[in-house]
Parts: C-alpha cells; sequence; structure tokens
C-alpha cells in the first residue's frame, strides 16, 4: 500500500490510476492524516436477464416458478399472527 499527500494526486493522477488499474490500494493524505483510499473498481453484481431468457430459451422452459397466487402480497390475518405454534413433537 503506498501512501501519498493529497497535493502530490493532482500532478500524478494518471500514473496513480495506473497503478490502481493493476490491484494496488494508494492512500491518500491531508495534513498526515488518511482521507481516502483509491481501489480497484470492482464489477457490479446482479442478474445477467438477457443470460437468463437464453437458458430459457435453450432449455424450453417457460416457466421459473410455478404459479404466484393473486393473494400472495395480502397481509396475514390478524388470528395466524396471535395463535402460538403447537408444541414441538419430542423425540
Amino acid at each position: 500500500m503506498t501512501i501519498i499527500p493529497i497535493r502530490e494526486v493532482e500532478n500524478r493522477l494518471i500514473e496513480l490510476a495506473r497503478r490502481v488499474e493493476g490491484g494496488e490500494t494508494i492512500t491518500v493524505t491531508l495534513d498526515g492524516k488518511p482521507v481516502m483510499d483509491l481501489v480497484p473498481s470492482q464489477k457490479k453484481g446482479g442478474i445477467n436477464w438477457e443470460g437468463l431468457r437464453a437458458f430459457k430459451r435453450e432449455n424450453g422452459i417457460t416457466q421459473i416458478f410455478g404459479e404466484i397466487p393473486a393473494d400472495f402480497d395480502n397481509p396475514l390475518p390478524e388470528d395466524f399472527l396471535i395463535t402460538p405454534l403447537p408444541p414441538f413433537p419430542e423425540k
């Protein structure tokens, strides 16, 4: 890890960016105190929806999940929430 004062960052930004791109972490200081780190960018995760559609087409899949009832998002009845659970069976 490299430590560099903020006043030097402006003049060496391209050089520092290349070093960070290579995997190095650089700590930038202001008045001798660390204020930020320059770190390699992380690839954003998430669902590849186009890949999912292609996979479904290639494998003849028309649905991922079964039927979802229309009342799926409805609140639970109040008596369900206050009814105690049955005793746990002992072995």
